[in-house]
């Protein structure tokens, strides 16, 4: 039902989460970062509350893998729960449980997880980690890029509705929060396009929250 790749950019230590779903809205429950912190995909049948505690559990100092581990032990149903996490480090973490659903399969690289469910092939999770690996650029084009060599890889075994991006800098908000909560077809392909669309804007929303007097003009009724 789901794939999803959690990132690092070693440059800028921006966190973030590119993931899809056969299901509605997976930006909604899945993805879960907090800046400074760290990044968790909690995914399969998906409990939203482990991305939090586990956050939690890194703020307070554990690894990532004692965070996860922490978060995971006060779930009576982790058996059906999969779920990814980096730390501000680079450092990951993963878990699928017993129940989780289909082909399944989990891999950490170099600043980067990823996992999936329901996938047309295990080699799909290595395609997405080897990808964003590979790739050069803004951390949200590494993540995109790593979704679509999943999706060229094989990626779930059945139609794919829905995806997100979620990007963590420096500020308390996500510098990047995109999401196609619903598509009949290629949500990826959406997300990629609105990630083009989003690119050239996004330094000046940051300005305009730091520093209105510097904007650029609103291109509004009343902006003189």
């Amino acid at each position: 039902m789901t794939f999803s790749i959690v990132g690092r950019c070693a440059a800028t230590g921006q966190l973030g989460i590119a993931i899809s779903s056969s299901s509605i809205a997976v930006g909604a429950r899945c993805p879960w970062l907090r800046p400074g912190v760290g990044a968790v995909s909690t995914q399969n049948i998906t409990l939203p509350a482990l991305g939090a505690l586990t956050l939690d559990q890194m703020e307070n100092g554990l690894s990532c893998e004692q965070a996860l581990e922490a978060a995971l032990r006060v779930d009576d149903y982790r058996q059906f729960r999969q779920v990814t996490a980096i730390d501000h480090l680079g450092r990951t973490a993963h878990f699928s449980g017993s129940e989780t659903l289909g082909t399944h399969h989990a891999l950490s690289g170099e600043q980067c997880v990823g996992a999936g469910n329901m996938l047309a092939d295990r080699a799909v999770i290595k395609a997405l980690v080897r990808a964003f690996e590979s790739c050069e650029g803004p951390l949200a084009e590494r993540l995109i890029a790593a979704m679509q060599a999943a999706v060229a890889a094989g990626g779930e075994a059945g139609p794919v509705h829905s995806a997100a991006l979620v990007v963590v800098g420096e500020h308390s908000w996500p510098i990047v929060d995109l999401r196609v909560d619903w598509a009949d077809e290629d949500p990826i392909g959406t997300l990629a396009h609105l990630w083009a669309d989003y690119r050239p804007q996004m330094q000046d929303y940051l300005t305009r929250a730091l520093d209105p007097t510097q904007a650029p003009r609103y291109g509004v009724p009343g902006d003189e």
